[in-house]
Order: C-alpha cells, then structure tokens, then sequence
C-alpha cells in the first residue's frame, strides 16, 4: 500500500510517525516533508499546492491513499480533483472546507443551524468593523476572515486595542463577544455519515507562560482522556458536531475549537483539517492502526471502526525560533535531539530543514517534543526533560504547558494526577 502525506510541519511528521507503526506496512511519501519525515518516508519535490500538482504527485506514486495536513489546499479543492480522478483522499471537500476558509462563512452557517457560539458582527472593512465595536463590551475578539495559519485572531482589551487590531489585520473581519472560561480542541473524523471523536486536547495559543502575549499556531499541547466528560463530549456532538456534519455532508477531520463556559459548550471556530500541535499528543495516545482508520475514513466505511486509546497522558512542547511569532531566526544549527529521545520522548519536526551544518531552523515553530506518562504530571515532567536536551541560538518555549490541566485535576481529586 501507498500512502501520501501532505504537508511539512510536525502534524505531518506525527502523522507519518504514525502511519510507519502499521501493520499494513504501508509505503509512505511525503510532498514537501521535513528532515525528520524524510526519516520515515520518501520525500517528493516542493512544488505549489494546487490540487492539480497534488493530484499529479500522487498518481506519480500510485497513492491508495493521500492524507492532507494543512488547510490552504482543502481550501482550494484537492479533495474535488482527487475524488473525480476516482483517488481516495481524507479530507472535506472545498465546499465544506469554507468552515475554515471563511470566518464570516463559518459564523453565520453556526448561526443558521443553531450552533452555540459567541454573538457576532460582521464587517466589510476596517471603518465598518471600528463602528461596531460599540455593540460589545472589552475585552472583544477580533477575527479576520480568511486563512491566517492560526495567526489571524486577536484579544483585544479596550478600544484602542481594538481599533489597532482592526488596522493590523484589515479587509473582512468577525468581531465578537469574548467567552470566559477554559478552551478545549475536540477533533472528529467522519465519512460523511458515521463520527468518531479522538481524544480530546488542549492547546496553548498564546506565545508566553500564563497566556500572555500575541497568538501563535501554537507553543503547546496536552491530551488526556479527563479533559472532557463522557457526557460534555456527547453534548458537543449531539450538538455541535453532528449537526454540521448533517448539514454539510462533511468529510475527513473536523477540529472544533471549543470555549468551556458556565453555560456550557460554545463553539469558537472550526478547522478543516487536524490541528497542530494537538496532533502530536493525540497520535502519541492512539492505539489503533492509523491506516485502517484512514482507509475506513475515506471510503465509507468508519461505522465499522472503533478507536482505541491509551488510558495516559501525553504532552507536546512548541520549540520556537527566537521573534517567533513575529519574523523568526532562521538557518541557526540545531543540537541535541538525539539526547531529547533517548529519555524516552519523540521529537516531531516542524520548521527545520537540513544546510551546510547539518540540521537548522527554518521557521518560527522548530520542534516538538512530545513524550507521555501515567498522569499528566509525569508527562509533562518527561516532556521537559527531554525539551531541555535541545539548543538552537534564541530557542524558546512555554514554560506552563498542562498546568491548567493540573490545576482543574486538583481542584477535583486533590492529587496532580
């Protein structure tokens, strides 16, 4: 069997980390990959990410299966050109993947079917979207409209916040009211008909410790089965993530971004594709062969399929490039990834690449290092431990990922575990 991966971040890595552990035995490619995919599978050449070159590259390997990790091709329709090509793909359509492609879409589809999220206005441009911030209270949510790789949101707290943000990120935005209350990544993956939810996680947007500075695509992770109730996670299917499959038909990996209020489950966006870094740690803890899922996913035939995971906790830690998120150092030489894994952990690549020194930096998030344990505590102990083997010139990263997760498991059991 031939496997294509999309992509060439450490969502991609973990995905192919993953698929390589099947007992199908799967021959695996990668288009563009990373210096650590490169490891596991047989990179093709970087080319652009239409769906034409895309659906070329994979006939050029006799793909059985293609796996697309960012959300700009599904976007742009690769999921169209392979189904009509008669490939099997997993993915939604471009159709469905406006949930992610447009936030002005997403919000009114969630208002139309009755969806739970924040109160919205939408606005045309920067002047309309000034006006109406008059209509919330501080702080508000500012959103643009189009893809912004997990960058195009900010928190503003007071107008003059507001009003520079609106400036900032300009052209079509979503302005909203803010929720309080702790955020949740629960991602489904569905054929169209049958839904089965993966393990729940916990990003960490905000670049420094305690939430604070600008958002990023994430410094962070954790998955662990108690972040959501049995009965929390059927609400947010029953009503939430089903109803958008019914109404939209919609296939592949559905990422709701969730806002755990006092009143509930309220939905703040959708992503079309698995999340990242949420990936890492929620591969980490699946027991099922990835492959026969995918392969179920993408063919119908998922009703059939029940996901196993593991009853532990596992962590992913964000390596940043020192500016990140605002213009990163890249080319500096990277050390000690041997030594990270030899404590037990998996390092993921995600922006590095291979130059005249060896392995170097090539983008604002560099690693992630990833690692589990019977608790939390122990993971997120193992995961820093493994983080501190690593340096790269201006390397930086949270240092509070999972502690909100110990802090609610204490709050409710008395023990960090």
């Amino acid at each position: 069997m031939n496997i294509l991966v999309i992509g060439s971040g450490g969502r991609e890595h973990a995905l192919v980390w993953k698929l390589a552990q099947s007992a199908a035995r799967p021959r695996i490619f990668a288009m563009p990959g990373n210096p650590g995919i490169a490891k596991l599978a047989t990179l093709l050449p970087a080319g652009d990410s239409s769906p034409a070159t895309l659906l070329a590259a994979a006939q050029s390997v006799s793909a059985d299966l293609t796996v697309v990790g960012p959300e700009a091709p599904l976007v742009a329709g690769v999921v169209d050109a392979f189904r009509a090509a008669g490939l099997k793909i997993v993915g939604p359509t471009a159709a469905a993947a406006q949930l992610e492609g447009s936030k002005i879409f997403a919000k009114e589809f969630f208002q139309r079917i009755g969806i739970p999220t924040a109160r919205f206005l939408t606005a045309e441009h920067p002047d309309q979207a000034i006006d109406a911030l008059k209509r919330f209270d501080y702080p508000v949510v500012i959103k643009a409209d189009g893809l912004a790789a997990g960058k195009g949101v900010i928190i503003a707290p007071d107008r003059p916040a507001a009003e520079a943000g609106i400036q900032s990120l300009g052209g079509r935005l979503v302005i909203e009211e803010f929720f309080t209350g702790e955020e949740v990544s629960l991602i489904a993956l569905t054929d169209g008909r049958h839904v089965a939810a993966l393990a729940p996680a916990q990003d960490h947007k905000r670049v420094f410790d305690g939430d604070a500075g600008p958002n990023t695509g994430g410094m962070g992770a954790y998955c662990d089965s108690r972040i959501l109730g049995e009965a929390e996670k059927g609400r947010i299917l029953d009503t939430i993530i089903r109803p958008t499959i019914d109404a939209t038909r919609f296939t592949g990996f559905l990422y709701a971004g969730l806002m755990m209020t006092a009143s509930g489950p309220k939905l703040l966006e959708y992503n079309v594709r698995l999340g990242d870094p949420e990936t890492q740690p929620i591969l980490y803890n699946l027991r099922s062969d990835l492959v026969e899922v995918l392969m179920a996913a993408a063919t119908g035939g998922l009703g059939g399929v029940t996901m196993e995971w593991d009853s532990a906790s596992s962590v992913c830690i964000v390596l940043a490039s020192g500016g990140y998120p605002a213009k990163s150092e890249t080319g500096l030489p990277i050390s000690g990834i041997e030594e990270a894994e030899s404590t037990g952990a998996t390092v993921f690549h995600a922006g590095t690449r291979t130059g005249v020194q060896g392995l170097e930096t090539a983008g604002g998030r560099v690693l992630g290092v990833t690692a589990g344990g019977a608790d939390l505590a122990e993971a997120i102990g193992n995961a820093y431990t493994a983080a501190g083997k690593i340096h790269f010139s201006g390397m930086h990263y949270r240092r509070d990922i999972g502690a909100k997760g110990l802090k609610r498991y204490n709050k409710n059991t008395g023990t960090g575990t």
